[in-house]
């Protein structure tokens, strides 16, 4: 199915919207599911709704903001100093999970919000989120299977 339009413009929003989180997460120490959960679903609509126009400013200003407004405080979780390997780029990781978010919203018919929420809060967050294993790069396909059955598919 091609996408319209709209639905591109949609999928660039969520783009942005999972890069600001990852850009929250490595800048904060923290991992992707608490910087959801402390931006709450206020920041997250807000994001969605006026990314076109946020993406026009540097992504370190709209972090930055949000860490201000959202009182999120510096963690532990440093999976880029963790990494032995090439560290992919907050934009790389994005692209990973704007893919699952879409592909959990079409296939149980809810909002990207909604998706983000259940995406972010599941297993596989710590999963991808883990620049040591190949979780990340697997294929879009592997891993919408692997969220929907709740772990990992074996080879």
């Amino acid at each position: 199915m091609e996408n319209t339009g709209r639905e591109d413009k949609v999928l660039n929003d969520l783009f942005f919207v999972c890069s600001v989180i990852e850009f929250i997460g490595r800048n904060t120490k923290n991992k992707r599911r608490y910087v959801v959960q402390r931006l709450g679903e206020t920041q997250l609509s807000r994001l969605l709704e006026l990314a076109d126009v946020l993406h026009c400013q540097p992504i370190e200003v709209s972090a930055m903001e949000l860490i201000e407004a959202c009182a999120i405080e510096v963690g532990v979780f440093d999976n880029v100093a963790d990494c032995k390997y090439t560290v992919p780029t907050h934009f790389d990781i994005a692209k990973v999970y704007k893919r699952l978010i879409a592909d959990v919203a079409q296939s149980e018919d809810i909002t990207l919000l909604c998706a983000l929420e259940q995406v972010y809060e599941s297993w596989i967050s710590d999963s991808i989120d883990n620049y040591n294993s190949s979780m990340f790069y697997e294929s879009p396909q592997y891993l919408f299977a692997s969220f929907t059955t709740g772990k990992p598919i074996e080879g």
